[in-house]
């Protein structure tokens, strides 16, 4: 059976492996729910990215918002990766990580005065620059620091993903950038504002991005936007392409980094642009394969118009299926030979959204061990303590070892913080 993730995602015999691992043996030992990642089909996801730009003035910057766990940065700063981060908490989960510093890209639509006077002082490569008021502030904490903060201007081409609206960033009624028609007259004051060196342009359309055309027909807009902002006296040194590349969940057929990157070099290329440092920010697309969420069969509960396979995992644990609606590959990591029933798997909290996956065929009883693919990206990161719930462990594997990268949450870790009235 070809499970996404394979070849580090397969059955031996009846039993779901990762790497040289039992998933069920996992959970034997360290509980459910249970998040595992394959060290090796990440990095096997990172080498078409550096492959394709090999020979050329680049930076691969992992989006940590896809993972953040410290053993998952960890690895993609020892295999040379940048890091794109939102926030001061993830700048501090890099530098924990061992990650460098001066291969960070700073992106997100409401820095405050403290996250920049941060990560100026830190040292950060680049601010991604997402408005003109964001500019002028940036500009005013860099100058009273004796500073000037390198930035890149996220403009925003309007040109459609064609993605879940949730995830699409490129078009007009988007939060996200500068808007095209504004972009040289941003850059002419940015250039113009004492706290600030323009060093790029940054372009990020949307994520779960399953075609190239969408990519090509932005960098056509982006590389038009550097022509007329160099007309005007401002300097671009780097093109900032941003990331967004889908991964199979179910029969998507996303086309390899490898290619997509040899379409937007030729065209750069064919346009003069090829002396241009160039920088891509991939997230889901290194680490959403490389990921399932492990649950625990509780009970089954079949009804008159629908079946449910309750689970003890829930929609604080993955939210994607409850927020985008999102399907996410759902298998029994114990192969059985009884016929398949349609089950909707669902998870134990308070809330009709509460399910994993709608009308699934599945071989199951109670007490089995179900693993849901495709969960390395958007998974922990987006989990929560809804209904005092704790987060689940992380376990990290490679070949034939395993590592605990995150402890399971106990109940007391959740209120330690809050405090009594008194008395």
């Amino acid at each position: 059976m070809t499970l996404p993730g394979s070849p580090y995602l397969a059955y031996k015999g009846a039993d779901l492996y990762m790497d040289d691992i039992s998933l069920r043996d996992l959970v034997r030992q360290h509980g459910s729910p249970l998040y595992v990642y394959s060290r090796k089909a990440m990095l096997a996801a990172l080498a078409p990215y550096q492959r394709a730009l090999k020979g050329r003035q680049h930076l691969v910057c992992y989006a940590v918002k896809a993972n953040s766990n410290l053993a998952v940065l960890q690895t993609f700063a020892q295999a040379g990766c940048g890091f794109d981060i939102v926030s001061a908490g993830e700048l501090a989960r890099v530098l924990a990580a061992g990650g460098d510093a001066g291969k960070v890209v700073f992106s997100g639509v409401g820095k405050t005065r403290a996250e920049m006077k941060l990560a100026i002082e830190t040292g950060v490569r680049c601010f991604n620059v997402e408005s003109t008021a964001e500019l002028e502030v940036l500009s005013e904490v860099a100058a009273g620091l004796g500073q000037r903060a390198r930035v890149s201007l996220r403009v925003n081409p309007d040109v459609d993903a064609g993605t879940h609206p949730y995830i699409s960033t490129g078009l007009k009624g988007n939060k996200f950038g500068v808007a095209h028609e504004l972009a040289v007259n941003t850059y002419k004051r940015a250039a113009a504002l004492p706290g600030i060196e323009v060093v790029g342009i940054d372009c990020h359309i949307g994520s779960q991005i399953t075609e190239v055309s969408p990519y090509l027909d932005a960098l056509d807009r982006v590389l038009d936007l550097v022509e007329a902002i160099e007309a005007g006296g401002v300097r671009i040194h780097h093109l900032d392409l941003g990331g967004g590349l889908g991964i199979t969940y179910t029969d998507e057929t996303p086309p390899g980094a490898d290619e997509l990157i040899a379409q937007l070099l030729a065209k750069i290329d064919a346009r003069g642009h090829g002396h241009r440092e160039l920088v891509f920010e991939p997230g889901r697309s290194l680490v959403g394969n490389a990921g399932v969420l492990l649950t625990e069969v509780m009970y089954l509960k079949p009804g008159e118009k629908k079946n449910f396979c309750i689970v003890d995992a829930a929609m604080n644990d993955l939210m994607r299926p409850a927020l985008y609606e999102a399907y996410m590959g759902i298998v029994n990591t114990q192969q059985r030979d009884d016929a398949a029933q349609t089950w909707d798997v669902v998870g134990p909290v308070c809330e009709s959204g509460d399910w994993l996956g709608r009308d699934r065929q599945l071989s199951v009883q109670a007490g089995d061990v179900l693993a849901v693919l495709s969960a390395g990206a958007y998974g922990m990161t987006m989990a929560s303590n809804y209904n005092t719930r704790g987060r689940a462990a992380e376990l990290m594997v490679d070949g034939d070892q395993v590592w605990v990268v995150r402890e399971r949450e106990a109940v007391a870790d959740l209120f330690k913080l809050e405090k009594l009235l008194p008395a």
